[in-house]
């Protein structure tokens, strides 16, 4: 055997064990949260029943601090705080199963987050689950639960169930969101359609972000030359999970009924010129500033190739309630003068 030969040997064994080791190293880690979450609700649970039996008041849970604190000096996370965590993290998950099967799949401290931020237990309980599919960072969870993904997942107007074998329909109406939260590019005036596409370039990873898990970006002004003509699709992307390509069409003003058709003859030259056979039926989704609902309805209806209609917003739109205490654009200018 050659020096080169043991050499590639030795780098294969080396390789291997590292993979090994790091994959050992996470499944520990996994281990030692979920064991830690577990602790967490059975030690938040027996306070919670205690309280209830006993007629306790909160400030049991000062004394049992100190003294768990006393007995184990060396163990964080057994403050008066994080215990009132425990008692609120027992009493609105009483099911020690879904406890290990779900929440121990996240760390405590985005529990603690999502029982600080959500209180409808089916949408938290949703964020746990994207969380745990998606690997989100605390920081990203939170960015998430403020743009509204849960009510915002599923919402766009779509012909899917029409254009789709129903496993396929399904997963194409829980990827598409409605509206699209594209505050990231951080656009205070009004954008035409080239600058607002190359704004989402410029910031792919955010944008990403937002379409959710599973798309890839293939590119921008994709051209396809088709009997001497050629012809630009604004934004390509490929969807992992749905095996098929995705085209979007931005639209800076409101819908009108002509996008859809111009969609549609995007489809068939994504199925017939570029697809592979492996690959499903491409996807098209419409996204303009704003829309009505009939007028979509009426536009995509009869049309068999699997498109989907949403809006997007560019800045967080103020609460009607709170509009009313804000001085008018007048009232500014006149502010403004009068302050000179």
């Amino acid at each position: 055997m050659t020096k080169e030969m043991i050499d590639n040997s030795y780098a294969v064994l080396l390789q291997n064990l590292k993979k090994e080791i790091t994959q050992a190293r996470i499944k520990a880690h996994l281990s030692v949260n979920k064991e830690m979450i577990v602790l967490y609700w059975k030690i938040g649970n027996q306070i919670l029943q205690r309280q209830k039996q006993e007629a306790w008041g909160s400030k049991v849970i000062e004394n049992i601090s100190k003294d768990l604190r006393k007995e184990f000096p060396e163990m964080t996370g057994l403050g008066v705080r994080n215990l009132k965590y425990m008692r609120k993290f027992a009493y609105l998950n009483s099911d020690l199963a879904i406890v290990q099967e779900a929440l121990a799949q996240i760390t405590w401290y985005h529990n603690i987050t999502l029982l600080d931020k959500v209180e409808n237990k089916i949408e938290r309980m949703w964020y746990v689950n994207e969380t745990a599919k998606n690997g989100w960072s605390r920081n990203v969870m939170v960015a998430q639960i403020q743009s509204n993904l849960y009510q915002r997942t599923g919402k766009s107007l779509n012909n899917f169930s029409g254009s789709l074998p129903e496993a396929q329909s399904d997963l194409a109406q829980n990827i598409i969101k409605d509206p699209y939260n594209l505050e990231f590019l951080d656009i205070k005036d009004k954008v035409y359609e080239r600058e607002l596409e190359n704004k989402l370039i410029n910031n792919i990873r955010d944008f990403l972000l937002e379409l959710g898990q599973g798309f890839a970006f293939v590119g921008n002004q994709y051209h396809i030359e088709l009997e001497g003509e050629d012809y630009y699709l604004d934004l390509v992307f490929y969807h992992l999970k749905l095996r098929c390509y995705v085209i979007i069409e931005l639209k800076t003003g409101k819908f009108k009924p002509e996008y859809a058709g111009k969609l549609n003859f995007y489809l068939n030259l994504m199925d017939r010129r570029v697809k592979d056979d492996a690959d499903n039926p491409t996807i098209g989704l419409i996204m303009c500033e704003d829309k009505k609902g009939i007028t979509v309805e009426y536009a995509i209806d009869g049309i068999n190739k699997p498109m989907g209609v949403s809006s997007f917003k560019l800045t967080e739109t103020l609460p009607e309630k709170l509009k009313e205490y804000l001085p008018s654009p007048e009232e500014i200018t006149k502010l403004r003068e009068t302050s000179r």
